[in-house]
């Protein structure tokens, strides 16, 4: 990101000063809480079987208490849908809101109040100050859109590194430069025309005038990526275009964020977004794909797909690897992370491909043709020995279904459809 030299208070104090100011008047995102009565928002991170399975690796008991911290709840998209998925499942545990915006709080505690969630705290203060305002150690952190509106994000990491539990991890969300194409551009232009040190009311007012006459030819006009900020009123306008502090990681850079604090990640969300195999089936390119490391590879998709606007990442400490449970295990139990088995079976085309989107970005997956019997059978309770079962009697032979199951479970695990549940 580039910058002009127009407003001559760039000092941190006058962008932490904006930064506050923003969410006290426009917290984002816009949210009514009398909206929690007909929907419950997902996402990820901080999907409560996203984390049993990309954390724990399914091998934490779910009567374990489960500690939250969410650094930067902002209003609450997060929090909320973790409490929920803990207190539908009767889980135990706590899930804490930290956020320096009272607003902020006061939205998702709104929220909470409508839904009647009993596992929330929240807290008041700052991320870059955590021990005077939480105590530690939380087994799992979610800090979703907070790390690249940091001072110093990498202090900001290691403060949370610091509260996280041994063997507990980590779910975030950093955004990533090339599917942010237009919005730097703007936020430069806004340098000028409305000062980090203008009231929040009036940069607003220059940057709904700005985007009223905003030329044909300008990048963001371009880029499909920004519905939400766009549609989401003066929050999200103000988020995307008037945020006094915003910048961004490649995947390299993210890579190396993680490093500095001594993590690593344990899934890039979705992992098959992150190979550009997928994007590129000359079988030349593939041999050379092939040939990379790991994170060449993840750059390489990157740069390729051009789209991704967000890097979202489960991690944990780098000297304590997850230790995941075996899809291929008799007793393991797959079950859907969201959409029921029989809905995604009948998204599956002729040609045995499952049409799926990485945000802008359409793909088709091949799956095995039996995939469409095998996956109305998920339904979270069934044993992998169960399914076998049932599909020996439909003629798929227990050698047969060990490698069909296999290409299944890999696809859909690699697309964040199917995920192991957590033992008792």
């Amino acid at each position: 990101m580039t910058s002009h030299e127009c407003d001559a208070t760039r000092t941190g104090d006058a962008r932490d000063a904006g930064l506050q100011a923003q969410y006290e008047h426009y917290p984002y995102p816009a949210r009514d809480p009398r909206e929690e009565k007909g929907r419950l928002l997902i996402g990820s991170p901080s999907h409560l079987r996203e984390i049993d399975y990309w954390v724990f690796g399914a091998t934490r008991p779910r009567s374990l208490p489960l500690r939250v911290l969410v650094a930067g709840c902002g209003t609450g998209d997060g929090a909320i849908m973790l409490a929920t998925h803990m207190a539908r499942a009767e889980r135990l545990g706590e899930v804490v809101c930290l956020d320096r915006s009272a607003a902020a709080l006061e939205t998702v505690r709104a929220r909470a109040a409508v839904r009647g969630l009993e596992n929330m705290r929240f807290v008041r203060g700052d991320l870059t100050d955590l021990a005077a305002t939480v105590s530690g150690p939380f087994d799992y952190i979610d800090c979703c859109g907070v790390l690249h509106h940091l001072p110093d994000p990498d202090a900001g990491l290691a403060a949370l590194v610091g509260v996280l539990a041994p063997g507990g991890g980590m779910g975030l969300m950093v955004y990533a430069p090339y599917g942010r194409t237009g919005v730097y551009m703007l936020q430069d232009a806004l340098e000028c025309l409305a000062p980090v040190a203008e009231p929040p009311t009036r940069r607003l007012d220059t940057a709904r005038r700005l985007m009223r006459h905003l030329p044909a030819t300008a990048w963001l006009r371009q880029n499909n990526n920004f519905g939400d900020h766009l549609t989401g009123g003066d929050a999200g306008l103000y988020d995307l275009l008037l945020n006094p502090r915003d910048r961004a990681y490649d995947i390299t850079a993210f890579h190396g964020l993680l490093d500095r604090a001594g993590l690593a990640a344990t899934c890039l969300m979705e992992p098959a977004r992150y190979d550009p195999a997928l994007l590129l089936p000359d079988p030349r390119l593939r041999e050379r794909i092939a040939a990379l490391p790991e994170r060449a590879r993840q750059a390489v998709a990157e740069d390729v797909a051009g789209n991704m606007a967000t890097h979202v990442a489960y991690v944990r400490r780098a000297g304590e690897p997850v230790r995941r449970a075996d899809p291929a295990a008799a007793d393991a139990v797959p079950v859907m992370r969201e959409i029921p088995g029989l809905e995604l079976a009948r998204m599956i085309g002729p040609d045995d491909r499952l049409p799926f989107a990485f945000g802008t970005l359409q793909v088709s997956i091949p799956l095995p043709p039996q995939a469409r019997g095998i996956l109305p059978l998920i339904d979270g309770v069934r044993r992998v020995a169960d399914i076998a079962a049932i599909a020996e009697t439909r003629g798929l032979s227990a050698t047969r279904f060990a490698r069909v199951w296999g290409q299944i479970f890999t696809t859909l695990e690699s697309l964040n459809r199917v995920l192991l549940r957590a033992p008792d």
